[in-house]
């Protein structure tokens, strides 16, 4: 079993978490360095992502896969779900008062052992939703009703 480090808050750990931490938003590696360049002028791009790197392995904050996109991070690290918009990318924390623990749930093939689960619900945001809602009422008032509209969810 390989030694670990110990694992030390420096000054630009620090600035991440506070960053992170002081509102609710899942900020890219990108968002952060913009945020962090302006307290540690001399930060590099690689300190942030080595660092925010460390931080979710050591369970300190959440990095979150949204499929395609570039990985955004959470400081909220204990267990909870995300609701993405289809229009835009916004990620934001949705409150789920059903079942916590889908595990007992599945009945996996054989020889697989389910350690976890990711589970992402998906739709419009408020302003995507106002957007839509206009294009429909300019195509209704140009005559466009007939026009085909791109299916905005995934079916799965």
């Amino acid at each position: 079993m390989p030694i670990r480090k110990p694992f030390r808050l420096t000054p630009q750990r620090q600035a991440l978490l506070e960053a992170l931490c002081s509102r609710r938003w899942h900020p890219t590696a990108d968002d952060l360095y913009a945020v962090i360049r302006e307290r540690l002028p001399r930060i590099s791009m690689g300190t942030v992502y080595r660092n925010l790197e460390r931080m979710a392995a050591q369970g300190l904050i959440r990095q979150l896969d949204t499929g395609g996109h570039q990985k955004r991070y959470d400081g909220a690290a204990e267990p909870h779900y995300h609701v993405r918009c289809l229009g835009c990318g916004r990620l934001d924390d949705i409150q789920v008062t059903a079942e916590q623990d889908l595990r007992h749930l599945v009945h996996p093939p054989a020889g697989y052992l389910v350690t976890g689960y990711l589970l992402e619900f998906i739709g419009l945001c408020p302003q995507c939703q106002t957007r839509k809602e206009k294009e429909r009422e300019h195509d209704q008032f140009e005559g466009n009703q007939d026009r085909e509209e791109p299916a905005d969810f995934v079916r799965r």
